[in-house]
């Protein structure tokens, strides 16, 4: 059985702030990658940065959106059509960030750009995430809500190629209150397929990839692949960082 890559996902978010930048750190990263094997690297920078397509070269660098708007085309000021993606030669779209949750994405909006994006033959990063893991539970309701809010009228075969990306909130950036283990991750892993099965089926869950996302960084990515079991991780801010990003990519490998 051929293995599965390993997906690293570069999330630069809104940065950086110059064109020449984004040109430099893209190079270090591109210069890197030629030889990697089992692994594909995702660069998802802001839109204007899409020019580094026409740098890309081989298989194992794509490029990704970090958003998407779910209408085809008309008057809506500010946003970006899957169809202009694909045009732009995206191939991956982060759907459901928890920053994008924050300034007001719900479930229903995050199920129709899903829709939107794998209708536009793209794939759909779909990320999950609670703002609070509590004692009783109740995080874990919340995480089936979105998945299965999320997936509606998504079908079997069109499910099999969307990849899910677990980001606690609690772990993310400046405002973390502390650091999430593989254990905990592992856990989170397990119920997702367990939804996945119930929505779908068992082989149907086997095959969709989860990813982990919080906080990556050198110190801590090896743990999530061996000892949580993820597919892949979602890197934020390391990934600006190309010795970061590299070492990351290596340990991933």
């Amino acid at each position: 059985m051929k293995p599965v890559n390993k997906l690293i996902i570069a999330n630069w978010k809104m940065n950086p702030q110059k064109k020449t930048e984004a040109e430099a750190i893209f190079k270090d990263i591109s210069t890197f990658v030629k030889n990697i094997k089992n692994t594909e690297i995702i660069i998802c920078p802001p839109f204007p940065y899409f020019f580094i397509k026409d740098k890309i070269k081989g298989k194992k660098l794509k490029l990704g959106s970090q958003d998407v708007f779910y209408e085809k085309e008309g008057s809506h000021t500010g946003e970006v059509s899957a169809s202009m993606l694909k045009d732009f030669g995206v191939e991956y779209v982060l759907v459901g960030h928890s920053e994008r949750r924050s300034l007001g994405d719900t479930n229903d909006q995050v199920n129709k750009k899903i829709l939107a994006v794998i209708k536009s033959k793209m794939c759909p990063i779909f990320c999950i995430g609670e703002s609070e893991k509590d004692a009783n539970g109740f995080y874990l309701s919340f995480i089936k809500q979105q998945i299965t809010e999320g997936l509606l009228a998504v079908t079997k075969s069109q499910a099999k190629n969307i990849i899910i990306a677990y980001e606690p909130i609690w772990a993310i950036g400046s405002n973390a209150t502390r650091v999430a283990t593989p254990a905990e991750f592992t856990e989170i892993r397990i119920f997702i397929k367990k939804i996945l099965s119930d929505l779908y089926d068992i082989k149907t869950a086997s095959g969709v990839r989860i990813l982990y996302g919080g906080s990556v960084n050198p110190l801590n990515a090896e743990s999530f692949i061996k000892e949580g079991g993820a597919d892949g991780l979602l890197v934020g801010r390391d990934s600006l960082t190309p010795k970061k990003f590299i070492q990351i990519i290596n340990l991933a490998r």
